[in-house]
C-alpha cells in the first residue's frame, strides 16, 4: 500500500468519524429503515470497486481515522490547552 493510499484510508474514516458524531441516531434509525426494507446493501458497482480495492485489509487504518474523527473536537481541545 502506498502513502497515498494510506493517507486518504485515514481521511475517509475522520471524515467518517466526524460525520457519525454529527448524525449518529439519525444514521442509526435509517440504518434499521433500509435493513427492514432490505435494501441496506444495493448492488453499486463502484462502491464494490472501492470496498476490495483499498479498504479491504485496511480496517484498522480507516478505525484509527473514524476514532480520530469522533474524538477530535477533544483531541484539538487538548492540544490547544498544551
Amino acid at each position: 500500500m502506498s502513502l497515498l493510499t494510506a493517507a486518504v484510508v485515514l481521511v475517509v474514516g475522520f471524515v467518517s468519524g466526524v460525520v457519525v458524531r454529527w448524525v449518529a441516531g439519525l444514521a442509526a434509525i435509517i440504518a434499521l429503515l433500509l435493513v427492514i426494507l432490505g435494501v441496506a446493501a444495493p448492488d453499486i458497482g463502484l462502491v464494490n470497486y472501492v470496498i476490495e480495492q483499498y479498504y479491504t485489509g485496511n480496517e484498522l487504518l480507516f478505525l484509527a481515522g473514524l476514532l480520530f474523527g469522533i474524538d477530535a473536537k477533544q483531541t484539538k481541545r487538548v492540544v490547544v490547552e498544551r
